[in-house]
């Protein structure tokens, strides 16, 4: 008597399925262990930022009653890896914020950060805002206490360096806030606190 055919096809797709998931279960195993080694051998850690200087250069009512800001901002980017280089590409934006409402802007520049390394960086930052006298009036008012919590917003495009190995582009996503004692023109700030957080975006 001659088998079922259906039975067959039953075992053979059985196997095809078995072998499939073995092989994805294989590949998966084989990046634990190279991720694993990658991360042993290089140990990496996020670069890390801190804001050394803010002065205000512009910070005026339009006609239009928009809210005109000229930010110059210093910073330090260092890079705490041992093995590890950073290339920081093109689109990196750097933003200082009041409440929901973003005062101004500026772009990260275009450089090669080596392993353990720092750089300082100076940074124009401009910007108009909507409902500007609205703002102006609520900065005005916080100034009287002496106290302007701010936040410095950093999204920096970067590709790691590993070995000789330059891998594909990913995300730094960062907050810093901010807390100042003014917002007068062409004068040294002083920022009363400052803690940043940063994380990495795929």
């Amino acid at each position: 008597m001659i088998p079922p055919k259906p039975r067959k096809r039953k075992g053979c797709c059985c196997r095809f399925l078995c072998w499939i998931i073995s092989l994805l279960l294989l590949i998966l195993i084989l990046i634990g262990i190279v991720a694993a080694v990658i991360y042993f051998v290089f140990q990496p850690k996020l670069p890390q930022y801190s804001v050394d200087r803010l002065q205000i250069s512009a910070l005026r009512l339009n006609f239009d009653l928009t809210l005109y800001a000229q930010f110059d901002v210093k910073i330090t980017a260092t890079n705490p890896n041992k093995k590890i280089g950073i290339y920081y590409e093109k689109g990196g934006r750097l933003s200082v914020w009041y409440a929901n409402d973003k005062l101004c802007e500026g772009s990260l520049p275009k450089f090669y950060q080596g392993y353990q390394n720092t750089t300082r960086l100076d940074i124009t930052l401009t910007g108009q805002s909507e409902s500007g006298s609205t703002i102006m009036t609520a900065l005005q008012q916080q100034q009287q206490t002496g106290e302007i919590p701010l936040d410095l917003k950093v999204d920096a495009a970067v590709s790691v360096e590993l070995g000789t190995m330059k891998l594909r582009k990913v995300r730094i996503l960062g907050r810093c806030p901010l807390v100042v004692d003014s917002l007068s023109t062409n004068s040294m700030i002083s920022i009363k606190a400052s803690t940043c957080r940063f994380g990495m975006k795929l």
